[in-house]
């Protein structure tokens, strides 16, 4: 009893003077006023804004956190009597508190507000062991955890359930070089260095989309991975794997060239049955009849351009197949195609130029002169091998062409609603084949669990094409798994892909890109599909995704509307925590969300230099000679 009482009054700072709702105002006791002082052999920090105290109300420990301190300056007082005037203390020390929980009678610590104290009530510094309470942010019932940060005050080390954390969607948000990489990178080398040691990894998958090439190497995050360096520029960069049918599937080509929903989509449905119609096509002997289907197509549409009246169209159409027939030809054959064909501008025709003798050879008097035109005797240079060694988007693209023919001759279509889909997919084609390849078993996995894809040296375009498509097909294809394994998507620089406020594209496919991953965040929990996204400007980002989100690590921010997004958004952090996000150091953030009662000020370990990721500022003394 006399040492439990010898150590409350080492312990004990002050008396609690005054409540005003969650504020407390205690007075502190005048001999309290070191920085630091010894407690059973350890040194304790002081009570100091920013750090916990205990306030005791009979056998509850109430918790709260200092925001403030001031002093308290009493005024001289005179004394009638003696006609003296008598010095008050005018350094009162009184601490402003706010309550985030207590400990219950099981000494574990809850966050809320429970019971408020009374004036007069007694305040402790914390014990380590209580430290550690309000702390710990596991459950009885957990046993995967991963510890990778100490509390800044206390210094504390601080483990995060796994759950609760991992099966959440995260949020990390701080300005460059302020350590969110590091933080991301240590998160999952841990979850996955966890999963591997309790034979586990296997029901786990970990998708991470790398912006600036910063996970690639082998030491960073772990060396059992497969990468993907993708590369727009030239054909040196790897290939994402992918069958015909996935290429070839409506949903794919739109995400792919960005077609509006009401005119463009539609049409590239018209093209995709038609192309897969033709190539599937059998003959009586159920051989493939697709290169005889294919020419006679083309000799169709020639036979009917040459017999039409309206020029404007007519010419449009013969621009068309000559462009197909570019394909299946040289250049100088490819400059001869219209050779002797002329229009009768007066009475509206087709004909064959011949010594001057115009009608004698007027295509829709004599359709069969149609077939002695040099246009109409190219499609017979179309062989199996030119058309096979035609590249699967090539073949596509002259159905493109052939579609929009056909809705040309029955005027379905407005033409300059079609062509920008055409010319976006004219323009993506060499991209897509250098990041695609067409395999008959596409495995995109490659039996790993865990996937890095680099966009380091893919262009702007498709940055965000790319990512979209990918993001969908993994979500669509795990929605299958039926919750036997789980997917993480993580979305590193998040703001390339999550951004509302894109210039480089239409309002209807922007709404089209944020809607499919607002999807996969408000609905992926149900299927075992977590994200987490990292990005150094959370004001551009989708406020619907940001607020999904469950757990953040907020990094130091600066920007006012970053800081005044993440006070929306994140609805667990307290006012004196996020006013103190701008001064935060290097590697220091807030951890606020499910996975803590109350928001947290943690250090996050940093990791090797082995481990790092590649996102380290360069400095100017390194170019100096030694």
């Amino acid at each position: 009893m006399k040492n439990k009482l010898i150590k409350d009054s080492i312990l004990r700072v002050g008396e609690v003077s005054g409540i005003d709702g969650r504020k407390v105002y205690i007075s502190l006791d005048k001999n309290k006023n070191a920085s630091e002082l010894f407690f059973d052999g350890s040194l304790l920090k002081n009570i100091s804004v920013g750090g916990y105290i205990e306030i005791r109300k009979g056998f509850l420990s109430i918790i709260g956190k200092a925001e403030g301190e001031k002093l308290v300056e009493d005024n001289f007082s005179k004394n009638d009597i003696e006609n003296k005037y008598q010095r008050i203390d005018k350094n009162k020390r009184v601490l402003t508190i706010t309550l985030s929980g207590y400990i219950n009678y099981a000494g574990k610590f809850v966050g809320g507000i429970k019971e408020l104290p009374l004036i007069g009530n007694e305040a402790y510094i914390l014990t380590e062991e209580k430290i550690h309470k309000i702390h710990n942010l596991l459950k009885e019932e957990t046993s995967l955890k991963i510890s990778i940060a100490k509390t800044e005050i206390e210094e504390v080390p601080i483990s995060f359930p796994i759950d609760g954390l991992f099966n959440s969607h995260i949020a990390i948000f701080g300005n460059t070089g302020s350590g969110k990489s590091n933080t991301l990178a240590i998160l999952y080398q841990e979850m996955i260095r966890v999963l591997k040691e309790n034979n586990s990894l296997e029901n786990s998958k970990f998708f991470i989309f790398d912006f600036n090439g910063e996970y690639v190497k082998d030491t960073c995050i772990t060396g059992d991975k497969k990468v993907y360096n993708l590369k727009t520029g030239n054909n040196d960069g790897d290939k994402i794997p992918m069958t015909f049918s996935e290429l070839m599937d409506i949903e794919t080509l739109s995400i792919l060239f960005e077609a509006t929903e009401k005119t463009q989509k539609p049409f590239l449905k018209r093209t995709l049955n038609y192309f897969k119609k033709v190539k599937g096509s059998k003959n009586d002997d159920g051989e493939s009849d697709y290169l005889n289907y294919f020419k006679n197509i083309i000799k169709k549409d020639i036979n009917s351009v040459l017999q039409m009246t309206n020029k404007d169209t007519a010419f449009k159409i013969l621009d068309y197949l000559e462009e197909i027939l570019a394909f299946f030809v040289d250049d100088n054959t490819k400059n001869e195609l219209r050779n002797g064909v002329k229009f009768h501008e007066t009475n509206r025709y087709f004909y064959l130029e011949n010594n001057g003798n115009d009608y004698e050879y007027k295509f829709s008097d004599d359709y069969k002169k149609i077939e002695s035109t040099k246009l109409f005797q190219t499609t017979d240079k179309i062989t199996e091998e030119n058309l096979a060694n035609l590249s699967k988007l090539n073949q596509f693209f002259v159905f493109l062409l052939l579609q929009l023919i056909n809705d040309l001759y029955r005027y379905k279509v407005q033409v300059d609603h079609i062509i920008p889909v055409i010319n976006r997919f004219k323009a993506k084609q060499k991209s897509i084949e250098r990041i695609f390849e067409i395999k008959e078993n596409a495995d995109l996995w490659n039996n790993q669990s865990v996937i890095v894809i680099n966009f380091l040296n893919v262009n702007l375009d498709m940055r965000k094409t790319i990512p979209l498509l990918l993001a969908k097909n993994i979500y669509t294809a795990h929605k299958t798994e039926r919750n036997k394994k789980t997917l993480s998507i993580i979305i590193d620089e998040a703001h390339n892909i999550l951004s509302k406020n894109s210039f480089r594209e239409t309002d209807d496919w922007k709404d089209y890109r944020l809607e499919t991953f607002e999807e996969i965040i408000k609905e992926g929990r149900k299927f075992g599909v977590f994200v987490t996204i990292a990005s150094q400007r959370p004001n551009d980002i989708s406020e619907t995704i940001i607020s999904q989100a469950h757990n953040y690590f907020i990094h130091q921010l600066i920007n006012q509307r970053d800081l005044q997004t993440i006070g929306n958004a994140v609805s667990y952090i307290d006012k004196i925590t996020e006013e103190s996000i701008p001064t935060l150091s290097i590697g220091t953030c807030i951890f606020s969300g499910i996975a803590t009662p109350m928001p947290l000020k943690v250090r996050i370990n940093e990791l090797p230099d082995l481990q790092k990721p590649d996102s380290h500022t360069i400095k100017f003394e390194s170019f100096l000679e030694s």
